[in-house]
């Protein structure tokens, strides 16, 4: 493995590139190199092979997801993984362009027009919901039933199309392969390229008898219920995958997944920034001034808190590990509460008297705005 070069090094492309880019880079290479262009070129064959092997990763989403995630490793059989498998064509040997599905690549330079591969049945489609939980089920998780209209596989035919009793024929067009081929001689030698099959659409059979309940798609529309386990410290916005939730495929093909995503309702007390918890509590003078002992409400429940005294408006303070559990690991973030000092108003007799008792005795708040100043220059 330590003499392969990175894939993405090979193309010539970032790690961020899109499926064009790396399409059209690999394009660039494969032209420039085939061997029936060199032939006798050991350099360029090799150049050729190695670029078609990083194609092969790199265009397909769960090989360039592992390849990102292990490396080589991630897609060398070897290892277990499954690389090899997607550029088997690019073996020793080359018996010229007809051992090559040039496809696309080379259609339009020499006039062939655009070709396509073999697509064989499609994936069943994505489907994308949402959900709205509580703030405090956000925090230590929830399971929630859900209700999605889909595709599913029929149950008359089991998703076959096919009556019941009966079973698709492989294609008398294109032999049950799902494409056919072409040739075009030119100057450079014998071209080869492929378009899906018009008889099957790719899928190499054909429905003879198909089933009266889905007219041989395979699939009919059905409601379900799902039970989903929504995470503790999931925060608003993100998205939880169902995998194989989705629509139903063609016959033969995977269903889709579906993407839930989380939309969790605003709290009357708390607000969250990232794994922790903000919140204000209301304070009177007299405790501001004297200290109490407050009971502020957590996620966990009230606890109490010995404020000192001389506490200012707009103190916060800190509870350690009362916040938000961190998602998918051990431990949570923190609580802050901010004391906001309450002015009071529609004051008894009683109480206005006392506040100006309280008044005359404080002197040092009586001073005028321009002695304080002054003494603060002084």
């Amino acid at each position: 493995m330590a003499d392969k070069r990175d894939y993405y090094e090979v193309l010539g492309v970032s790690k961020s590139a899109t499926d064009d880019e790396i399409k059209k880079a690999y394009r660039a290479i494969a032209k420039k190199y085939h061997p029936d262009l060199h032939p006798g070129d050991k350099d360029a064959e090799a150049k050729f092979k190695e670029a078609g092997e990083a194609y092969a990763v790199l265009s397909d989403k769960e090989k360039r997801s592992r390849y990102d995630q292990f490396g080589h490793a991630g897609v060398d059989p070897s290892y277990g993984g499954a690389g090899a498998s997607g550029f088997g064509g690019f073996g020793s040997g080359f018996g010229g362009f007809e051992d090559f599905d040039l496809g696309d690549i080379f259609g339009s330079m020499f006039g062939g027009g655009r070709s396509s591969r073999r697509s064989g049945p499609r994936r069943g489609n994505d489907i994308q919901k949402s959900i709205e939980i509580k703030f405090e089920e956000a925090a230590f998780g929830v399971e929630k039933e859900i209700t999605v209209n889909r595709y599913a596989p029929c149950k008359t035919c089991g998703g076959s199309g096919a009556k019941k009793g009966s079973s698709p024929v492989t294609c008398s067009k294109c032999g049950g392969t799902g494409q056919i081929k072409t040739t075009q001689r030119t100057p450079f030698g014998v071209f080869s390229s492929s378009t899906v099959c018009s008889e099957c659409n790719g899928s190499g059979t054909v429905i003879k008898d198909p089933c009266p309940a889905c007219s041989g798609s395979g699939r009919t529309r059905e409601t379900k219920r799902l039970k989903v386990s929504i995470p503790k410290g999931i925060d608003d916005g993100q998205t939880i995958t169902l995998r194989g939730e989705g629509e139903a495929g063609e016959p033969g093909a995977p269903a889709g997944d579906l993407y839930l995503t989380v939309r969790v309702a605003p709290h009357k007390f708390f607000t969250r920034r990232g794994y922790d918890v903000y919140c204000d509590v209301p304070i009177s003078f007299a405790e501001a001034a004297l200290g109490a002992t407050l009971r502020v409400p957590t996620l966990d429940g009230d606890v109490e808190y010995n404020m000192p005294e001389g506490t200012q408006s707009e103190t916060v303070f800190k509870f350690r590990g009362k916040g938000i559990p961190y998602l998918q690991a051990k431990g949570r973030g923190d609580q802050f509460v901010k004391v906001k000092v309450q002015t009071p108003k529609n004051l008894t007799s009683k109480q206005k008297e006392l506040l100006r008792e309280f008044s005359d005795l404080d002197r040092d708040h009586k001073k005028s705005f321009a002695e304080k100043m002054k003494e603060m220059f002084q």
